[in-house]
This record gives C-alpha cells, sequence and structure tokens, in this order.
C-alpha cells in the first residue's frame, strides 16, 4: 500500500527543521528532491571507482563504464525502449529538444513548411521551434486550450497539413496540470500526415505516470533526470532509430568518435555519436538509481496517489473565496500541479509569506509566458505534489494561502 509518509523518510531533505518546524515542500514541478538512495549511490562513483567511461581497461574503469551503461538499460526498460541504443543523455530535457531542432529538423525543413507547437508549452519546447522559424523562415503555428487548459482536438484537425514537418507537444503542463492525449494526437497527426514527426515534452509526465514511448508512438520523447528523483544535469533524448541514425552530432568532441584522419572523421553508432566528451557520470549512475527507486514504487501507484491528492486539493481550493486556479478540474486528466491566483494577493507576496511558515512554493509564469498570456495573467502561485507529499501538505498550503488572506484583507 502506497504511504507518502513512509516515503518522506527516504528524502533526507523532508527530515530538516528551520526555525524548529518541518518543511513542507511544493515545488517539485520545478526539481524534485533526492531520496538516500540516488545520493549514496552518485557518492558511491565518487569514492569507490572513479574514472572515465569507455577509455580504460583497468577495473575501476570498467566498473564506471558498466554503471553508466547500466543507466541507459534501466531507462530503456523504464520507458518501453526497444533497447538501450534508442537512449540518448544530455545535460537536460531542454538541450535533448534542442538537439532534435538543430540535429534533424534544421536540415529538412523546405520552403511553405512550418511546424505546429501548443500555447502551454514550457519555453523549452516553445522558444526553440520560435528561433529555428526565425532563421529558416518556417512559420510556427500555435495550437489553442479550451478555457479549462486542455488542448482543443479539433484545432488539430486544420492545423495539421500536408506541409506540417513537426509537433511538439507536452505529455502534461507544468502550468494547468493538464495531462494530453499522446496516443490519440499522434494517431491524429499520422492519419493526416503519415511524414509529420512528433515530438513530446515528457518532462512532466515521467516523473509522474507510467510512460511507454512505443504505445506513444511519438517519434521523439524527451525528459529530465532531476524532475524524477534524479541528480540535475541529466536529460533524455528517446528516438526512434531510424531517426537517430539520420541525425547529424550536435556537439564535436572526444569518445564519440570511431576514427579520425586528416581528411575525415567516422562517428560511432547511436547513441555515443550524440555524447561528445566525459559526459556527467556521477549524474547518469545516480539517475539510474533514481529510476530503480521510481520503479520499486511502481509509476501506477504514483500516479494513483497523485490523483488523489488533486481530488483533495481541489476540495480544499473551492472552499477558499477569491482563490482560483487554472486547469481542468478533472483528476483523470490533471497531475498534481496548481498555479493558482488569489484575489487579494500578489503570487510573489503569496509565496513569500507561505515561505514563513516553511512552506515551499514557486511563483511567477513558470517558464510558460504565452500560457500566461492567452489567459491573461501576468504569473500565479504554483504548488506540485511528488511522491512524498501528503494531504498534511496540501493542508499546509490552503491554511498558508487562508494567513494571506487575512494579512491582505
Amino acid at each position: 500500500m502506497f504511504d507518502a509518509k513512509k516515503i518522506q523518510k527516504d528524502f533526507p531533505q523532508l527530515t530538516r527543521k528551520i526555525n524548529g518546524e518541518r518543511i513542507v515542500y511544493l515545488d517539485s514541478t520545478a526539481t524534485s528532491l533526492k531520496p538516500q538512495s540516488v545520493i549514496d549511490k552518485e557518492n558511491e562513483y565518487y569514492t569507490q571507482y572513479t574514472a572515465n567511461v569507455f577509455r580504460g581497461i583497468y577495473t575501476t574503469s570498467e566498473e564506471a563504464t558498466a554503471a553508466y551503461e547500466n543507466a541507459r538499460a534501466l531507462t530503456a526498460s523504464f520507458i518501453g525502449a526497444s533497447t538501450p541504443d534508442e537512449i540518448v543523455f544530455t545535460r537536460n530535457a531542454s538541450e535533448s529538444i534542442n538537439l532534435v531542432a538543430y540535429s534533424y529538423m534544421l536540415n529538412e525543413f523546405q520552403s511553405g513548411d512550418h511546424v505546429v507547437t501548443t500555447i502551454m508549452e514550457h519555453h523549452s519546447n516553445f522558444v526553440p521551434w520560435q528561433q529555428l522559424g526565425e532563421k529558416r523562415g518556417i512559420a510556427v503555428d500555435i495550437w489553442g486550450v479550451t478555457p479549462d487548459g486542455v488542448l482543443d482536438m479539433g484545432q488539430l484537425e486544420k492545423l495539421i497539413t500536408s506541409k506540417t514537418k513537426i509537433l511538439a507537444v507536452s505529455a502534461a503542463s507544468n502550468v494547468t496540470g493538464t495531462i494530453t492525449p499522446i496516443t490519440e494526437i499522434v494517431r491524429v497527426v499520422k492519419r493526416l500526415n503519415p511524414h509529420c514527426l512528433v515530438l513530446v515534452d515528457a518532462a512532466q509526465a515521467a516523473p509522474h505516470m507510467p510512460v511507454k514511448v512505443h504505445e506513444w508512438n511519438a517519434d521523439f520523447v524527451v525528459f529530465s533526470s532531476h524532475k524524477m528523483l534524479g541528480p540535475t544535469g541529466i536529460g533524455v533524448l528517446w528516438a526512434k532509430r531510424e531517426h537517430l541514425e539520420k541525425m547529424t552530432p550536435f556537439n564535436y568532441g572526444g569518445d564519440m568518435i570511431s576514427e579520425v584522419h586528416i581528411d575525415r572523421t567516422v562517428f560511432k553508432a547511436p547513441p555515443h555519436k550524440f555524447e561528445a566528451g566525459t559526459p556527467h557520470i556521477a549524474g547518469v549512475i545516480g539517475f539510474g538509481a533514481a529510476v530503480e527507486y521510481l520503479s520499486s514504487i511502481g509509476m501506477e501507484n504514483i500516479r494513483a496517489h497523485e490523483r488523489d491528492l488533486v481530488s483533495y486539493a481541489i476540495k480544499q481550493i473551492d472552499r477558499v473565496e477569491g482563490m482560483h486556479f487554472l486547469g481542468p478540474k478533472d483528476p483523470d486528466i490533471r497531475g498534481g500541479v496548481f498555479a493558482c491566483t488569489l484575489k487579494s494577493a500578489h503570487p510573489h507576496d503569496i509565496a513569500q509569506l507561505l515561505n514563513e511558515s516553511n512552506v515551499f512554493i514557486r511563483a511567477g509564469n513558470h517558464c510558460a509566458m504565452p500560457l500566461h498570456e492567452y489567459f491573461g495573467i501576468v504569473s500565479t502561485a504554483r504548488a506540485s505534489f511528488y511522491v512524498y507529499t501528503t494531504r498534511e501538505d496540501v493542508d499546509a498550503f490552503i491554511e498558508g494561502i487562508l494567513r494571506v488572506q487575512k494579512t491582505f484583507s
């Protein structure tokens, strides 16, 4: 049985007290806390087998290489990839998207082509396409949402044409919490244009719900370690093998080389041709431990826990006069993130006053300025949940909001 209070004991930061009071961490959408097992695994590399990967025939180098590649295999299994060779390690989801944009799409565009992305995207899945469009004179069309923050499927039928090169879409919004029906979206896109590629930003999905890339049938999927209990500085690009074969390297340097001659260079096969130089070895190994931790809990259980928290949070927020949150009210299509406004207080004031009670939330536009502009607001106060979040944490958030309300009344 899922027990968030028991899970909290695995996270050292949650044992810390500030001014004698416990921490209520509600900013997991920005970055997650790390369990002791992940910290220990990363430390193990630094204390027991620090060495470069792939380059040594001595014991510790072989141990480091084995641990590094084991993390790749764990990641592949975690998302249902066919083979570990479909997994490319990058610095973060942002770099993974840019890798696709500049190593693949830059060379694919022709006159009249266009890109489709959505109004609810994180800047990481919006700005690269905007900038690429400007460089190549390519139109970028924006898929809108309904008033409750759900993508308007009717618009998709009109947006995808024979000249659409790629659709870039999030599997879950970091503002509205909306969970998008990726399998259905891909099916519609491929029916309308079999040659249109689909890139899915799963940075907010992979940590919180089961992700099976071949069930989605997307062409590219990206996500980040640090949002799923792993170290910062590690991202993942999954892509269909034929795309990885066609893509040119994004960075050039050591270890992605098979042969170098005065007049030519032969690159390694994917995924290694995209991982130039010494990688964040400890980070990848720590990420492997995070994947194991999540798998031991079960992604279905994590999703069920967050669905329960969402249902509970909606009821509590609805009790607060003047408080409004973006996104759908249906827990079946919503993840554990609430970007809120309060009639009587600015989001930054909300965050600052909650901090005085050790309730940690985020205020701003959450790297989704176009979406905030779409809704006619500048910023929101965002609380987000994860495996270690309890109903008591939600209560602490609501109690903090009520104190803010009283302060500004």
